[in-house]
């Protein structure tokens, strides 16, 4: 009686940390779709580098999970029953796992529509670059570099004549100088 309940046990804390790893990867997707159309705040390509390590953050605790489970599951053969259970979710988490790196790829590949890719891709043998080559119109070019040179504005770390900023403004809004 007392497996059964280490078994219930298993897969609560399973079914939690299973949850919390496909959270993690998701966000590091969400990351890289923000950083692919430019929305990070900072350049793109490093938005794309802290996406990528937090997707590769991600999916090692994933891995660090599926080892874990694996030895849950030698504990638990005990009972055929939780160890079978154990097996559809350790499944279940590696076709997940799966499913998320595929997108995470096309992603990186610049897809336009990781929906209809994914579609695609196993037309040719699931390789992204074959699909890119073959279906060009299916992704976005590469991003545009950020503009260099001047704005027409001054340095912000420029050093200013306050007084002289002042005495211009004031020109401007036609007020009289400030004698002091």
């Amino acid at each position: 009686m007392e497996g059964g309940n280490d078994g219930a046990a298993a897969q609560a804390q399973v079914a939690g940390q299973q949850a919390e790893a496909g959270d993690q990867a998701a966000q590091a997707q969400a990351t890289v779709a923000r950083a692919d159309r430019g929305g990070s705040g900072g350049e793109g390509g490093d938005a794309l580098e802290r996406a990528r390590t937090d997707y590769e953050a991600a999916l090692k605790e994933r891995d660090e999970r599926i080892a874990a489970l694996e030895g849950e599951i030698a504990e638990a053969a005990k009972t055929a029953e939780s160890a079978e259970a154990l097996r559809k979710e350790m499944d279940e988490l590696r076709r997940r796992g799966d499913e998320e790196r595929v997108g995470f790829e096309l992603q990186i590949a610049g897809a336009r529509n990781v929906k209809a890719a994914r579609a695609l891709l196993s037309d040719y043998d699931n390789d992204v670059d074959k699909l890119k080559a073959a279906e060009p119109w299916l992704f976005s070019a590469s991003p545009a570099p950020a503009p260099a040179g001047a704005t027409g504005l001054p340095n912000a770390g420029a050093a200013t004549d306050e007084g002289a900023q002042m005495r211009r403004w004031r020109r401007i809004a036609g007020l009289p100088e400030d004698k002091e």
